[in-house]
């Protein structure tokens, strides 16, 4: 499900100055992340206004408006200023006009501002935005930073899933969420992982209980977000199942519509988990960046038949 961000919540999280606006017009709900920089709406063309939309201003908007008669002007922005529109942003530290203040104010709409250029703050803008608004769902499992590879920890009800992620915290690797983990679409191909507000740096072990992370190891410890981009299936090892020992067999799993590359690790007594979650991981980043130890090893395996083959 889609959080709803205030626009108080927007300036402060992007440290934006707050030019006008009292506590109704501060707590108004941005609905979507795009942005609208109007530009017709400036010249008297309403027919396509997104009114909904943050209006953001840069220079070509503000110099075009400096143009314009002061009475025009008032009427133009009072045009824009409807009960959905959530606020207007200035971008470069430009200075508004009073006319700008007088409808904002009057509407009960916020002005904001950023020292920032235009591009820039559309991109934080929308960047912020969108992964507020997002559509969420959670995973059971546990999101940990292994050498800034997004390893989501997945697995039968006591496995071990935390005491790994805790080791690895010890091994100088990040935790990012435990047991629950909320996930949302950056874009088509990204699926981002973050902890429920309830649970954030927090990590349960059996027998201990409840531990907080960064008070226990350093703000060094733990991560607010991070993109998932493998998961490990830690299962318990039985005699009759056959594993793959090649590491030959690529499979995935969908989680939240996206495709993400999926580990299945056997757990017995004597395995240290956690070296090998961070070997997978570290064996996962060679295959991305084009090196594959099982094509090398069946490279060698057949030029080892032909050399055989031929004497």
């Amino acid at each position: 499900m889609a959080e709803l961000v205030k626009v108080n919540e927007l300036a402060q999280a992007l440290g934006l100055e707050i030019v006008t606006g009292d506590e109704e017009a501060l707590n108004r709900n941005i609905t979507t992340g795009d942005i609208s920089r109007p530009g017709l709406e400036l010249t008297g063309y309403f027919n396509y206004y997104s009114h909904d939309r943050l209006q953001l201003f840069g220079s070509k908007e503000i110099t075009f408006a400096e143009r314009m008669m002061k009475e025009e002007r008032l009427m133009v922005i009072r045009r824009m200023c409807s009960d959905e529109t959530p606020a207007f942003i200035i971008s470069r530290g430009l200075k508004v006009s009073d006319e700008m203040i007088q409808a904002c104010d009057e509407h009960k709409i916020a002005i904001l501002r950023s020292k920032i250029s235009t591009s820039r703050l559309m991109g934080e803008l929308s960047t912020y935005l969108e992964g507020v608004l997002a559509p969420r769902t959670n995973v059971h499992g546990v999101l940990v930073d292994v050498y800034g590879l997004g390893v989501l920890i997945q697995g039968d009800s006591g496995i071990g899933k935390s005491e790994t992620a805790l080791e690895l915290v010890q091994r100088g690797h990040r935790l990012i969420a435990d047991d629950r983990v909320d996930i949302y679409k950056q874009d088509e191909l990204t699926l981002i992982g973050e902890p429920a507000k309830i649970l954030e740096h927090l990590i349960e072990i059996r027998g201990i209980g409840i531990i907080d992370v960064m008070n226990l190891f350093g703000a060094s410890a733990v991560r607010g977000s991070m993109e998932v981009q493998l998961v490990v299936y830690l299962e318990n090892w039985t005699r009759e199942k056959k594993y793959d020992r090649l590491g030959s067999a690529d499979e995935t799993i969908i989680l939240g519509d996206v495709e993400i590359p999926q580990i299945k690790i056997p757990v017995k007594t004597g395995r240290n988990v956690a070296i090998i979650v961070e070997v997978a991981a570290m064996n996962f980043r060679a295959k991305t960046m084009g090196y594959d130890a099982t094509k090398e090893f069946e490279s060698r395996l057949t030029r080892l038949i032909e050399e055989n083959s031929g004497v």
